[in-house]
C-alpha cells in the first residue's frame, strides 16, 4: 500500500528535527497536495454583490494542476447547513515544500495560515458576518451587499481597517505569513468539519478547465477573479473583456459596445429587482440569460475577427496602450463598472479616429500641434479612468 503524502512530508519534517507541535498539528487536518514552487500573489479585486440572503462568501485562491498554479474565482455560495462557516484552505511552507491545507465548512473558523484574504477573512477568524437564530446576517461594511436583495445585515466598521488591506502573500511560512494557529483555531481546527459542497465542486472544477486562468497564460491576473455565484455569467464576461483590451483583440470601439450592452443588462436587472421586490420572475431571468448569451457570442465573434488594436511603438501609441492596460485592470478587478468602462472606451474611440485622420492627412505623421492636442485629451482620459476607479 502507498504511504499518504501527508504521512511522508511529515517523516521527512520529523527526521530533520523541525516540527513543532503546531506544524503536526496543521499536517494532521491533512495535505491535499505539495509542490516545490510558491505560489503568486493574491491579486486584488473586488467582491461581487452577494446574490440573496442564505450565501456566504468563499475567498478566490491558487490552486495547483498538470499544468501549475491557476486562480479559483471567489464565490458566493450556500452552506451545506444552517450554522456552518467557510474556514479556507491555505498554502503553508515546511521541509522544502508548499502544502495545500483545504478548506472546510465547521461551527467555528479554524487556522487557515493568517493569510489576509480579505472580505472578511483578514487571516485570524471571520467579521464578515454573523448566524443569528438560524439566520446569518451580514457586516455591510466589509460586505458588498444590496440590502433591496439582501436583509439581515448590520454595520460594524471597527473592523474595517483589519480586513480591507489585502497582504498579497499567499502562503504561510517563511517568505509569506508568519502566523500559528490561536488556541481558538485550534480548537475549531478538532471539530466536526464538513466538506465543500457540490456546487464549490463544480466551481473548483470549471477554474481547473479554463486555460485562461493558469498563471502561465495570465501572469497572475487572472480573466476571472471572483463570481457572484458558481456558473455566475456577469464577472466570467467582464474578465473575457478585461483580456481582450489587454491583447489588443478588443478594439476601444469594439469594448465601448459591449459594455454599452452589459451596462444596459445591469440597469435592466436593476429595475426589474426595484419592480419586484429585489427578485426577477422566471421570464425575466429567461431573457437575462438570453442576452447574456448573445454577448458572450460577441464577445468572442470581436476577440476573432482579425481586427485589432496596434498602437506603434512611438510616444502617442504607448500613451494609448498605458491607457487601455488601465482601463482593462479596472474592468478585471471590478474598479470600474460596465458603464463607466464603456464612457471610457467612447473617447478612447474618437481620440484613435482623430490620431488615424492627423497621419492621413501629413504622410503618417502627427505634426507637433495635434501631438500636444492628443497629449491633452489622454490626459483628461486618463483623470476620468483614476476617478472612476477612485470615486469620493
Amino acid at each position: 500500500m502507498r504511504t499518504p503524502l501527508s504521512i511522508k512530508i511529515l517523516a521527512v519534517l520529523l527526521a530533520l528535527g523541525s516540527v513543532p507541535a503546531v506544524a503536526m498539528a496543521q499536517i494532521s487536518v491533512g495535505i491535499g497536495i505539495s509542490v516545490h514552487t510558491a505560489p503568486p500573489a493574491l491579486p486584488v479585486y473586488a467582491q461581487p454583490p452577494c446574490p440573496g440572503d442564505g450565501y456566504m462568501w468563499t475567498p478566490g485562491y491558487w490552486a495547483w494542476g498538470a499544468a501549475g498554479y491557476y486562480w479559483v474565482p471567489g464565490v458566493w455560495v450556500r452552506p451545506p447547513a444552517v450554522g456552518l462557516l467557510w474556514t479556507p484552505g491555505y498554502w503553508g511552507f515546511a521541509g522544502g515544500v508548499y502544502g495545500w491545507h483545504p478548506g472546510y465548512w465547521g461551527p467555528h473558523i479554524g487556522f487557515y495560515g493568517g493569510v489576509n484574504y480579505g472580505f472578511g477573512y483578514g487571516g485570524v477568524g471571520f467579521v464578515g458576518g454573523v448566524w443569528h437564530g438560524g439566520v446569518f446576517r451580514y457586516n455591510s461594511a466589509v460586505m458588498n451587499v444590496n440590502t433591496t436583495v439582501v436583509h439581515n445585515t448590520y454595520i460594524d466598521r471597527t473592523v474595517v481597517n483589519n480586513t480591507t488591506v489585502i497582504n498579497h502573500s499567499s502562503f504561510n511560512g517563511p517568505g509569506g505569513v508568519s502566523a500559528r494557529p490561536t488556541p481558538m483555531e485550534q480548537q475549531a481546527m478538532n471539530e466536526h468539519h464538513f466538506q465543500p459542497t457540490s456546487a464549490q465542486t463544480q466551481h473548483f472544477n470549471k477554474a481547473a478547465n479554463d486555460p485562461s486562468q493558469r498563471f502561465s497564460a495570465n501572469g497572475g491576473h487572472p480573466a476571472n477573479v471572483a463570481m457572484n455565484r458558481p456558473n455566475g455569467r456577469y464577472y466570467n464576461q467582464q474578465g473575457r473583456i478585461a483580456n481582450g483590451v489587454s491583447s489588443g483583440q478588443l478594439t476601444a470601439g469594439e469594448t465601448k459596445n459591449l459594455e454599452g450592452r452589459e451596462a444596459n443588462i445591469n440597469r435592466e436587472v436593476r429595475n426589474d429587482r426595484q419592480a419586484n421586490g429585489g427578485t426577477l420572475t422566471q421570464q425575466e431571468r429567461q431573457q437575462v440569460n438570453r442576452q447574456h448569451n448573445n454577448l458572450s457570442r460577441s464577445i468572442y465573434d470581436d476577440k476573432h475577427n482579425g481586427q485589432t488594436a496596434h498602437y506603434g511603438n512611438n510616444e502617442v501609441g504607448q500613451r494609448r496602450q498605458n491607457q487601455q492596460d488601465r482601463v482593462a485592470n479596472g474592468i478585471r478587478n471590478g474598479t470600474m463598472n460596465a458603464n463607466q468602462a464603456s464612457h471610457v472606451e467612447q473617447r478612447e474611440q474618437n481620440i484613435n479616429r482623430s490620431v488615424a485622420a492627423g497621419r492621413a492627412d501629413n504622410g503618417g505623421k502627427l505634426t507637433p500641434q495635434e501631438k500636444q492636442n492628443i497629449n491633452k485629451r489622454q490626459n483628461s482620459t486618463g483623470n476620468q479612468i483614476h476617478n472612476d476607479k477612485h470615486p469620493h
